[in-house]
């Protein structure tokens, strides 16, 4: 059988998008249950990396990023009601469980994990009472095991799966209005404000030619909310800090519907204990929500891979989508005369991160200058980028690489 090698090669062609009446654009907030996923799979991942460069010198294989989110049973109730059964927490995926003779306490950092997150980040959902933790993580496979060890000898490392990466810029007024939106409402919690309410948080943004409409489910607290009417207030509060930033980006021509299934006639409201539905049956999982952008958008190019939980080192999965984003935005902050980036890059399995069989650049200029004239300016970005990802991966660990 002939096989044809990949070379590594670099493409530049015009990104000519039609423009669309329509743009669909979503985004699960920190205290959504896919969303809590991605987030404890990615906190194991760092705490490993973390025990293994203290214990051993060095971050050693793991892929941990298969998590399961189990819902509880609840009893929501304004002044507040109670949990019936906790929410289950699965933690998968593999890792090195012993090294030199020392076994790593993989079950002890796992509920530690989740129980450091939870706290840091639910305000109304107790780890210890509201929350069970399995730890289901095993041994690495040996081929994995053994690749990872090639790029540890002051090597580069080497990738560990054939993987795409994809990355767009600039984002668009409704992304950056959803983006927003739920990052402002959920930075209210830590400084105290808005208790009532929760972190589950889910924003659905609509672009048509009759107009953007924002739709908003917040899971509100009930301890915080006494009667029907504290609940009605509230969800108009909610309403009027959900136009302030879509006024921002999008102008005043928004529409705006908050938990928007409520029949308060019938009694029938988006009222939790914990202010997140992963306590009555919304069960979650990793990959399912936001992609490393921070958003889910239809209309755009998108990698269904999921980072979180991935090793920094060696996983492409991981490193070429936060590289393929990075490269996009580069393309367009510093060109003005560049409207819009995207960037798709390929690894193979077993070559240097540092070496992608493919990368595609495509540009949107400004005027009409051929795209042939940005060609060794586009290439040089995205392989100057490229070359440092290996530097990323103390940023993966201190979390200054958002996954979601």
């Amino acid at each position: 059988m002939r096989t044809t090698a990949i070379e590594h090669s670099f493409s530049l062609s015009e990104l000519n998008r039609t423009a669309n009446n329509t743009e669909i654009v979503e985004r699960k907030g920190i205290g959504h249950p896919d969303t809590i996923c991605d987030m404890l799979a990615e906190q194991l991942s760092r705490a490993l990396c973390r025990y293994y460069l203290e214990q051993f010198g060095a971050v050693l294989h793991h892929n941990v990023d298969k998590a399961l989110l189990r819902g509880g049973r609840a009893r929501a109730r304004f002044g507040g009601g109670s949990i019936d059964e906790p929410i289950d927490i699965y933690l998968a995926g593999r890792a090195v469980t012993e090294f030199g003779g020392h076994a790593v306490p993989i079950e002890e950092i796992a509920v530690e994990t989740v129980h450091s997150w939870v706290t840091e980040h639910m305000h109304a959902l107790d780890p210890d009472a509201h929350v069970r933790v399995h730890n289901l993580v095993r041994q690495g496979s040996v081929e994995l095991v053994e690749l990872f060890r090639r790029g540890g000898q002051g090597e580069v490392p080497r990738a560990n799966d054939t993987s795409i990466g994809v990355g767009y810029a600039p984002l668009s007024a409704l992304e950056k209005t959803v983006h927003e939106t739920e990052t402002h409402l959920n930075a209210r919690f830590g400084s105290g404000e808005a208790s009532a309410w929760g972190e589950d948080v889910k924003v659905m943004g609509a672009r048509t030619p009759e107009g953007t409409v924002l739709t908003v489910a917040c899971a509100l607290v009930d301890r915080h909310v006494p009667d029907m009417d504290a609940y009605l207030a509230e969800k108009e509060a909610l309403k009027h800090a959900v136009l302030d930033v879509a006024a921002s980006h999008c102008g005043d021509d928004v529409s705006v519907a908050v938990n928007a299934a409520d029949d308060p006639a019938e009694g029938s409201i988006y009222l939790t204990v914990t202010g997140t539905s992963a306590e009555a049956g919304d069960d979650g999982e990793v990959g399912r929500g936001n992609r490393v952008n921070g958003l889910i958008t239809p209309h755009r190019p998108m990698s269904l891979e999921a980072l979180a939980g991935k090793n920094p080192v060696t996983h492409v999965g991981k490193l070429y989508n936060a590289a393929a984003r990075d490269i996009a935005a580069a393309l367009v902050s510093e060109r003005a005369d560049i409207a819009a980036a995207e960037c798709y890059l390929l690894s193979r399995i077993g070559a240097p991160v540092t070496e992608p069989a493919v990368i595609d650049i495509r540009l949107t200029p400004r005027d009409a200058r051929p795209v042939s004239d940005f060609a060794v300016w586009s290439e040089e970005i995205a392989r100057d980028h490229i070359g440092r990802i290996p530097e990323m991966v103390e940023d993966f660990i201190e979390g200054r690489i958002a996954i979601v």
